[in-house]
């Protein structure tokens, strides 16, 4: 083994190790009569900020683990299996001690302590048995960078302690020794220096509200992820790649091609090609697919209004009645892991099969559809074309799906003004652009479910959960009444994911009015104004499962208009052709 995977291992198990005890003492100070709030705040800081020097490689290779030591403080329900994931760690302890320490919680506290140490254990089992190899080490820091960017500078996981800049110089300094163990030659002179950078910026800079992240990311963060594959290219390190949604040779998160559409197709023969994207297309408009033969997917996903329909809700097929919910984009569905408000389908031919045979939305029979498609001369040939299979004497129902799927998977367009800004064009945004920007990623909170650079909720940097919200929209604006649509709580049947809904992306948000599952708002400012208020708590609305924060943001009319001038800077450019 190279001596800089030794000594990144031996490094690793020094600051688990430094962690525990932090976590012991922090117990110990909760357990004592005699220690102040003060110093239990103190010892809560210090213990996050050990968290953070090992970071880059507990997310990486631990992630389980570190979904119980630093997750959001939400009951989480996974599927299949519909485990419920009880809330833990520094982020629920964060609320009992911060703003104030609430000393009516400490048996509740000592019990997240107590959890921790387990957690402690565990990182310690994996770290002193584990061999690691250069590749990772240069993934993860790379990811370690992309998370401080999405979430670490965002206030994402201490909203009350706002502590982002100490945080963030902690995981920089620690990507900074690790790459000191590749510096045979000064070969990593050039990133060293560009963290020292970073940290710079940040001890300047302390303040939450008017940190400048624009600045940061631009002329610190991006320049340290890219040289990072550079010096990776420099020492020829061999690199096992796999499929994944962001493309391990992305220098930054906003690269050309960054993404790949390919990473939730079911396999890989699902992988999308020009045949089966020109078949897909034809197939999409066509309303053969239908019941009725009179509705096709084009007629609410219309590609003039950014694959929407402007509608409040569209009706159901051959019926006065509307349809549940709003119809959202497809412009960058294939960059999401699971799809719907209410994540019921985690691929993009799932959600075209659930469509079609739907008997409020297109009333189809995918057994009548394929054998109407064999009979047509044109489309046969297109489907022998598109899928090459010897002795083919039909079509098969998943062909159908896959085809529209991959249509769909053309739709990915991540080249609005915001993309070429930060790959390099200044006359791309303005400063009431920049300053919105700054708002959305800090102060208003908005990036906090709405992540860079996909601005939906899936969630980065591994990009591979979908998160939800429990906002409160309500029955009609300016109601104090919920909407009655039960959201997530529909398909599991788990109390705290009542009225839970999909975090949709902002992207080409200017287009996609009117907003919510329900359409309730028709302006991006009446949206900014609920959640400016607290979203249905601000409202009246009593939700005891409301994820969004119930205070206020403060945000003043000039602030509420740079936001919306930076949401409009995601607007893709798409073709019209």
């Amino acid at each position: 083994m190279p001596p800089s995977e030794k000594l990144i291992e031996q490094t690793i198990g020094k600051q688990v190790d430094s962690f525990a005890g932090l976590c012991t003492r922090l117990r110990g100070a909760v357990e004592s009569d005699t220690v102040s709030e003060e110093q239990i705040k103190d010892l809560f800081l210090q213990t996050r900020i050990a968290y953070k020097r090992f970071e880059w490689a507990a997310e990486y290779f631990v992630p389980a683990t570190s979904r119980l030591v630093n997750g959001p403080p939400v009951q989480e329900v996974e599927m299949p299996e519909m485990q419920v994931i009880e809330p833990a760690g520094l982020q629920v302890m964060e609320g009992f001690i911060f703003p104030k320490y609430d000393a009516q919680k400490k048996k509740e506290l000592i019990v997240q302590l107590n959890l921790l140490k387990l957690d402690c254990d565990r990182y310690q089992t994996f770290f002193r048995n584990i061999d690691i190899f250069d590749w990772q080490v240069f993934d993860a820091a790379k990811l370690e960078v992309f998370r401080l960017i999405t979430t670490g500078i965002t206030g994402f996981d201490n909203p009350l302690t706002l502590k982002s800049t100490s945080e963030t110089i902690a995981s920089l300094e620690s990507l900074q020794r690790v790459f000191s163990y590749f510096n045979e030659n000064n070969m990593a002179d050039y990133l060293e220096r560009g963290i020292e950078s970073a940290i710079i910026f940040c001890r300047i800079n302390p303040d939450f509200n008017s940190f400048n992240r624009m600045e940061f990311i631009v002329r610190y963060a991006n320049p340290v992820s890219s040289e990072i594959t550079s010096l990776e290219e420099k020492l020829k390190i061999h690199v096992i790649r796999y499929n994944r949604l962001l493309n391990q040779d992305a220098k930054t998160l906003f690269d050309t091609g960054a993404f790949n559409v390919n990473a939730y197709a079911p396999d890989h023969s699902s992988f999308i090609s020009d045949k089966k994207i020109a078949l897909g297309k034809k197939l999409f408009s066509d309303p053969i697919l239908s019941g009725t033969g009179k509705r096709s997917c084009q007629s609410c996903h219309q590609p003039a209004r950014v694959f929407t329909d402007g509608l409040v809700k569209n009706t159901i097929i051959d019926q006065k009645g509307l349809l549940e919910r709003n119809t959202p984009t497809l412009i960058n569905a294939a960059l999401q892991p699971a799809l719907f408000y209410d994540l019921r389908v985690n691929s993009l031919e799932d959600q075209s099969l659930s469509v079609v045979q739907s008997s409020r939305e297109m009333h189809g029979s995918m057994i009548l559809s394929v054998k109407r498609l064999w009979k047509d001369t044109i489309y046969r040939q297109q489907f022998l074309d598109a899928f090459p299979y010897e002795d083919k004497n039909s079509i098969d129902t998943f062909e159908v799906m896959n085809a529209i799927g991959s249509y769909i998977r053309s739709l990915v367009y991540l080249n609005s003004r915001f993309d070429e800004y930060m790959r390099g064009s200044k006359s791309a945004m303005n400063a009431d652009e920049i300053n919105g920007f700054n708002l959305f990623m800090g102060k208003a909170k908005c990036a906090t479910c709405h992540f860079m650079p996909l601005f939906s909720g899936v969630f980065p940097p591994r990009f591979i959960k979908m998160e939800m919200e429990v906002i409160g929209v309500p029955v009609k604006r300016g109601v104090n009444k919920i909407d009655p649509d039960e959201g997530r709580y529909g398909i599991v049947k788990v109390e705290s994911q009542r009225h839970d809904f999909k975090i949709p992306t902002v992207r080409n948000a200017s287009f996609t009015a009117p907003y919510m599952h329900n359409g309730v708002f028709s302006t991006l400012d009446q949206v900014i104004g609920f959640y400016n208020k607290g979203g249905g708590s601000g409202l009246g609305i009593h939700l005891e499962n409301q994820t969004l924060p119930t205070d206020t943001l403060g945000l003043t009319a000039k602030e509420t208009s740079d936001i919306i001038a930076f949401i409009k800077t995601l607007d893709s450019k798409i073709p019209t052709h």
